[in-house]
């Protein structure tokens, strides 16, 4: 489980520096609608208003649908402000941190090993039964 946060994290890094991601439930659920082939990977975040927030867990089920629909690898993290510092860095806070994307690199371009292993970490946890595993990210 370490192991997979820490791959997320280079995961989400490497997609920041490559301009392939996508924050945000509506911006997320934008791209999902006009072009889910591009999206490679989900990454959920809960926080302490999950639980109250309907609409946020609606939301959700939908993303999550989808998702699953379209062979789209997901995961949940439970610290959303940390998730939000690694997407959008320390200086910046971003309000919906939710929901962030990673695309797909650009055609030729080269693959990502982290994004491959949370790709294989995934496949492993659905074969378990566990269809939107939760990963804890690496602290700073």
């Amino acid at each position: 489980m370490q192991s997979a946060g820490k791959s997320l994290k280079e995961a989400l890094l490497c997609a920041k520096g490559e301009d392939r991601l996508t924050v945000g439930v509506y911006e997320s659920a934008k791209i999902m609608t006009d072009d889910p082939d591009s999206v490679s990977f989900c990454v959920l975040a809960v926080d302490e208003d999950f639980e109250c927030d309907i609409a946020l867990q609606i939301h959700f089920t939908l993303i999550q649908s989808f998702c699953f629909d379209n062979d789209i690898s997901i995961v949940r993290v439970s610290d959303k402000q940390r998730l939000s510092e690694i997407v959008a860095g320390k200086s910046e806070q971003l309000e919906d941190a939710h929901c962030v994307l990673i695309t797909n690199p650009s055609e030729g371009a080269w693959e990502d090993p982290s994004l491959e292993k949370l790709h294989l970490f995934c496949e492993e946890s659905r074969r378990l039964n566990d269809w939107v595993p939760e990963i804890s990210l690496p602290g700073r």
